[in-house]
Protein backbone atom coordinates (compact mmCIF):
# COMPACT_ATOMS: atom_id res chain seq x y z
CA UNK A 1 0.00 0.00 0.00
CA UNK A 2 1.51 3.35 -1.02
CA UNK A 3 1.19 6.63 0.85
CA UNK A 4 -1.41 8.08 -1.54
CA UNK A 5 -3.76 5.13 -1.17
CA UNK A 6 -3.31 5.16 2.61
CA UNK A 7 -4.33 8.81 2.91
CA UNK A 8 -7.14 8.30 0.43
CA UNK A 9 -8.53 5.44 2.49
CA UNK A 10 -8.15 7.43 5.71
CA UNK A 11 -9.97 10.39 4.16
CA UNK A 12 -12.84 8.20 2.99
CA UNK A 13 -13.12 6.61 6.43
CA UNK A 14 -13.08 10.02 8.10
CA UNK A 15 -15.76 11.32 5.73
CA UNK A 16 -17.86 8.25 6.54
CA UNK A 17 -17.64 8.83 10.29
CA UNK A 18 -18.30 12.56 9.97
CA UNK A 19 -21.60 11.65 8.35
CA UNK A 20 -22.87 10.63 11.80
CA UNK A 21 -24.22 13.50 13.94
CA UNK A 22 -22.79 12.10 17.20
CA UNK A 23 -19.25 12.28 15.78
CA UNK A 24 -19.72 15.91 14.78
CA UNK A 25 -21.19 16.70 18.21
CA UNK A 26 -18.21 15.03 19.91
CA UNK A 27 -15.70 17.01 17.83
CA UNK A 28 -17.48 20.33 18.48
CA UNK A 29 -17.74 19.70 22.23
CA UNK A 30 -14.15 18.44 22.38
CA UNK A 31 -12.80 21.56 20.67
CA UNK A 32 -14.79 23.91 22.93
CA UNK A 33 -13.77 22.10 26.12
CA UNK A 34 -10.11 21.94 25.07
CA UNK A 35 -10.10 25.67 24.27
CA UNK A 36 -11.56 26.62 27.65
CA UNK A 37 -9.24 24.26 29.52
CA UNK A 38 -6.14 25.70 27.84
CA UNK A 39 -7.07 29.31 28.66
CA UNK A 40 -7.51 28.54 32.34
CA UNK A 41 -4.58 26.12 32.42
CA UNK A 42 -1.96 28.84 31.86
CA UNK A 43 -3.28 30.89 34.77
CA UNK A 44 -3.54 27.87 37.08
CA UNK A 45 0.01 26.71 36.35
CA UNK A 46 1.52 30.17 36.84
CA UNK A 47 -0.41 30.75 40.09
CA UNK A 48 0.55 27.29 41.41
CA UNK A 49 -3.15 26.40 41.46
CA UNK A 50 -2.84 23.25 39.34
CA UNK A 51 -3.99 21.07 42.24
CA UNK A 52 -7.33 22.91 42.40
CA UNK A 53 -8.40 21.36 39.09
CA UNK A 54 -7.72 17.90 40.46
CA UNK A 55 -9.61 18.64 43.67
CA UNK A 56 -12.65 20.04 41.89
CA UNK A 57 -12.75 17.06 39.54
CA UNK A 58 -13.20 14.80 42.57
CA UNK A 59 -15.93 17.10 43.84
CA UNK A 60 -17.69 16.81 40.48
CA UNK A 61 -17.51 13.01 40.79
CA UNK A 62 -19.21 13.18 44.18
CA UNK A 63 -21.91 15.49 42.81
CA UNK A 64 -22.48 13.16 39.87
CA UNK A 65 -22.93 10.25 42.30
CA UNK A 66 -25.54 12.24 44.25
CA UNK A 67 -27.38 13.09 41.03
CA UNK A 68 -27.35 9.40 40.04
CA UNK A 69 -28.79 8.36 43.42
CA UNK A 70 -31.51 11.00 43.09
CA UNK A 71 -32.21 9.64 39.59
CA UNK A 72 -31.97 13.11 38.04
CA UNK A 73 -32.44 13.08 34.28
CA UNK A 74 -30.41 16.29 33.89
CA UNK A 75 -27.55 16.26 36.38
CA UNK A 76 -25.66 19.27 34.95
CA UNK A 77 -27.27 21.96 37.20
CA UNK A 78 -26.56 20.03 40.41
CA UNK A 79 -22.98 19.13 39.45
CA UNK A 80 -22.26 22.70 38.35
CA UNK A 81 -23.73 24.23 41.53
CA UNK A 82 -21.86 21.86 43.88
CA UNK A 83 -18.55 22.29 42.04
CA UNK A 84 -18.80 26.10 42.01
CA UNK A 85 -19.69 26.10 45.72
CA UNK A 86 -16.66 23.96 46.53
CA UNK A 87 -14.44 26.18 44.36
CA UNK A 88 -15.50 29.17 46.48
CA UNK A 89 -14.94 27.18 49.69
CA UNK A 90 -11.47 26.13 48.53
CA UNK A 91 -10.55 29.72 47.84
CA UNK A 92 -11.89 30.95 51.19
CA UNK A 93 -10.46 28.17 53.36
CA UNK A 94 -7.14 28.32 51.49
CA UNK A 95 -6.77 31.93 52.64
CA UNK A 96 -7.20 31.03 56.32
CA UNK A 97 -4.12 30.56 58.45
CA UNK A 98 -5.50 27.46 60.18
CA UNK A 99 -6.18 25.53 56.95
CA UNK A 100 -3.64 25.94 54.20
CA UNK A 101 -4.62 25.72 50.53
CA UNK A 102 -3.17 22.26 49.86
CA UNK A 103 -4.79 20.84 53.01
CA UNK A 104 -8.17 22.31 52.05
CA UNK A 105 -7.95 20.76 48.58
CA UNK A 106 -6.99 17.38 50.07
CA UNK A 107 -9.89 17.42 52.52
CA UNK A 108 -12.57 18.40 50.04
CA UNK A 109 -11.35 16.27 47.12
CA UNK A 110 -10.75 13.06 49.07
CA UNK A 111 -13.96 13.51 51.03
CA UNK A 112 -16.03 14.04 47.87
CA UNK A 113 -14.42 11.05 46.16
CA UNK A 114 -15.07 8.77 49.13
CA UNK A 115 -18.67 9.91 49.62
CA UNK A 116 -19.39 9.58 45.91
CA UNK A 117 -18.08 6.02 45.79
CA UNK A 118 -19.94 5.15 49.01
CA UNK A 119 -23.24 6.44 47.62
CA UNK A 120 -22.81 4.55 44.35
CA UNK A 121 -22.34 1.31 46.32
CA UNK A 122 -25.08 1.86 48.91
CA UNK A 123 -27.61 3.07 46.31
CA UNK A 124 -26.55 1.34 43.08
CA UNK A 125 -28.27 2.59 39.95
CA UNK A 126 -27.18 -0.40 37.86
CA UNK A 127 -25.84 -3.92 38.26
CA UNK A 128 -22.28 -2.89 37.40
CA UNK A 129 -21.15 -0.37 40.01
CA UNK A 130 -17.46 -0.91 39.30
CA UNK A 131 -18.04 -0.22 35.62
CA UNK A 132 -19.98 2.97 36.41
CA UNK A 133 -17.22 4.20 38.71
CA UNK A 134 -14.50 3.43 36.17
CA UNK A 135 -16.48 5.17 33.44
CA UNK A 136 -16.94 8.31 35.53
CA UNK A 137 -13.32 8.45 36.68
CA UNK A 138 -11.56 7.70 33.41
CA UNK A 139 -14.10 8.80 30.83
CA UNK A 140 -15.98 6.64 28.40
CA UNK A 141 -17.83 6.83 25.14
CA UNK A 142 -20.23 9.36 26.72
CA UNK A 143 -18.64 12.08 24.58
CA UNK A 144 -19.81 10.04 21.58
CA UNK A 145 -23.41 9.89 22.83
CA UNK A 146 -23.95 13.63 23.18
CA UNK A 147 -27.24 15.09 22.05
CA UNK A 148 -27.69 18.42 20.33
CA UNK A 149 -28.99 19.93 23.57
CA UNK A 150 -25.77 18.86 25.34
CA UNK A 151 -23.67 20.51 22.64
CA UNK A 152 -25.70 23.72 22.93
CA UNK A 153 -25.19 23.83 26.71
CA UNK A 154 -21.48 23.18 26.20
CA UNK A 155 -21.33 25.94 23.59
CA UNK A 156 -23.09 28.49 25.81
CA UNK A 157 -20.86 27.77 28.82
CA UNK A 158 -17.76 27.82 26.62
CA UNK A 159 -18.72 31.23 25.23
CA UNK A 160 -19.15 32.49 28.80
CA UNK A 161 -15.71 31.18 29.82
CA UNK A 162 -13.92 32.64 26.78
CA UNK A 163 -15.77 35.97 27.16
CA UNK A 164 -14.76 36.23 30.83
CA UNK A 165 -11.13 35.50 29.96
CA UNK A 166 -11.02 38.03 27.10
CA UNK A 167 -12.89 40.84 28.90
CA UNK A 168 -10.86 40.52 32.11
CA UNK A 169 -7.60 39.54 30.40
CA UNK A 170 -5.56 42.45 31.84
CA UNK A 171 -6.85 41.88 35.37
CA UNK A 172 -6.24 38.13 35.18
CA UNK A 173 -2.75 38.84 33.84
CA UNK A 174 -1.89 41.17 36.73
CA UNK A 175 -3.34 38.88 39.40
CA UNK A 176 -1.54 35.89 37.89
CA UNK A 177 1.95 37.39 37.88
CA UNK A 178 2.01 39.71 40.91
CA UNK A 179 -1.02 39.63 43.17
CA UNK A 180 0.51 41.98 45.76
CA UNK A 181 1.28 44.60 43.12
CA UNK A 182 -2.22 44.20 41.69
CA UNK A 183 -3.70 44.89 45.13
CA UNK A 184 -1.44 47.94 45.55
CA UNK A 185 -2.69 49.39 42.27
CA UNK A 186 -6.32 49.05 43.35
CA UNK A 187 -7.21 45.77 41.67
CA UNK A 188 -9.60 43.64 43.70
CA UNK A 189 -7.44 40.54 43.57
CA UNK A 190 -9.76 38.47 45.73
CA UNK A 191 -12.65 39.13 43.34
CA UNK A 192 -10.65 38.02 40.31
CA UNK A 193 -9.32 34.97 42.15
CA UNK A 194 -12.94 34.09 42.87
CA UNK A 195 -13.80 34.63 39.20
CA UNK A 196 -10.94 32.31 38.19
CA UNK A 197 -12.10 29.65 40.67
CA UNK A 198 -15.71 29.75 39.43
CA UNK A 199 -14.59 29.62 35.79
CA UNK A 200 -12.36 26.63 36.55
CA UNK A 201 -15.33 24.87 38.15
CA UNK A 202 -17.36 25.37 34.96
CA UNK A 203 -14.52 23.98 32.82
CA UNK A 204 -14.15 20.96 35.13
CA UNK A 205 -17.83 20.08 34.77
CA UNK A 206 -17.64 20.46 30.99
CA UNK A 207 -14.54 18.27 30.76
CA UNK A 208 -15.94 15.36 32.75
CA UNK A 209 -17.76 13.91 29.74
CA UNK A 210 -14.63 14.22 27.64
CA UNK A 211 -11.83 12.72 29.74
CA UNK A 212 -13.34 11.64 33.07
CA UNK A 213 -12.82 13.20 36.48
CA UNK A 214 -9.35 11.75 37.12
CA UNK A 215 -7.86 12.92 33.81
CA UNK A 216 -9.16 16.48 33.79
CA UNK A 217 -5.97 17.90 35.29
CA UNK A 218 -3.98 16.58 32.35
CA UNK A 219 -6.29 18.37 29.91
CA UNK A 220 -5.77 21.62 31.83
CA UNK A 221 -2.04 21.39 32.59
CA UNK A 222 -0.25 19.66 29.70
CA UNK A 223 -1.00 22.22 26.94
CA UNK A 224 0.15 25.07 29.20
CA UNK A 225 3.34 23.25 30.17
CA UNK A 226 4.03 22.41 26.52
CA UNK A 227 3.71 26.06 25.47
CA UNK A 228 5.94 27.19 28.34
CA UNK A 229 8.77 25.02 27.07
CA UNK A 230 9.07 27.21 23.97
CA UNK A 231 7.47 30.60 24.68
CA UNK A 232 7.95 33.02 27.57
CA UNK A 233 5.36 35.78 27.22
CA UNK A 234 1.91 35.30 28.75
CA UNK A 235 0.10 36.07 25.49
CA UNK A 236 2.27 33.72 23.39
CA UNK A 237 1.94 30.92 25.92
CA UNK A 238 -1.85 31.35 26.05
CA UNK A 239 -2.26 31.30 22.26
CA UNK A 240 0.10 28.33 21.83
CA UNK A 241 -1.60 26.46 24.67
CA UNK A 242 -4.99 26.95 23.01
CA UNK A 243 -3.72 25.68 19.64
CA UNK A 244 -2.01 22.67 21.24
CA UNK A 245 -5.04 21.79 23.37
CA UNK A 246 -7.54 21.99 20.51
CA UNK A 247 -5.25 20.03 18.16
CA UNK A 248 -4.64 17.28 20.73
CA UNK A 249 -8.37 17.00 21.45
CA UNK A 250 -9.20 16.66 17.75
CA UNK A 251 -6.46 14.09 17.14
CA UNK A 252 -7.34 12.17 20.31
CA UNK A 253 -11.04 11.94 19.47
CA UNK A 254 -10.37 10.87 15.87
CA UNK A 255 -7.81 8.25 16.94
CA UNK A 256 -10.20 6.87 19.56
CA UNK A 257 -12.94 6.58 16.92
CA UNK A 258 -10.68 4.85 14.41
CA UNK A 259 -8.86 2.60 16.90
CA UNK A 260 -11.69 2.01 19.38
CA UNK A 261 -9.65 3.28 22.34
CA UNK A 262 -11.00 5.23 25.36
CA UNK A 263 -11.51 8.86 24.39
CA UNK A 264 -10.14 10.49 27.54
CA UNK A 265 -7.03 8.34 27.81
CA UNK A 266 -6.27 8.78 24.10
CA UNK A 267 -6.46 12.58 24.33
CA UNK A 268 -4.17 12.61 27.37
CA UNK A 269 -1.71 10.29 25.59
CA UNK A 270 -1.59 12.70 22.64
CA UNK A 271 -1.05 15.59 25.09
CA UNK A 272 1.88 13.72 26.67
CA UNK A 273 3.45 13.03 23.27
CA UNK A 274 3.12 16.70 22.26
CA UNK A 275 4.62 17.79 25.58
CA UNK A 276 7.61 15.55 24.89
CA UNK A 277 8.04 17.14 21.46
CA UNK A 278 7.84 20.68 22.86
CA UNK A 279 10.29 19.75 25.60
CA UNK A 280 12.80 18.65 22.98
CA UNK A 281 12.20 21.83 20.97
CA UNK A 282 12.78 23.86 24.11
CA UNK A 283 16.10 22.09 24.75
CA UNK A 284 17.22 22.71 21.16
CA UNK A 285 16.17 26.33 21.40
CA UNK A 286 18.23 26.86 24.55
CA UNK A 287 21.17 25.04 23.01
Amino acid sequence: MNVASFFSGAYEKLAFYLGFPFVRYALIAGVLIALCSSLLGVTLVLKRFSFIGDGLSHVAFGAMAIAAVLKMTNNMPLILAVTILCAVLLLRTGQRAKIKGDAAVAMISVGALAIGYLLMNVFPTSGNVSGDVCTTLFGSTSILTLKLSDVIVCGVLSVVVVTVFVVFYNRIFSVTFDEDFARATGTRASLYNLLIAVTVAVVIVLAMNLVGSLLISALVIFPALSAMRVYKSFRAVTVCSAVVSVSCALVGILVSIFAGTPVGSTIVAVDIAVFGAFWLVGLLKKG
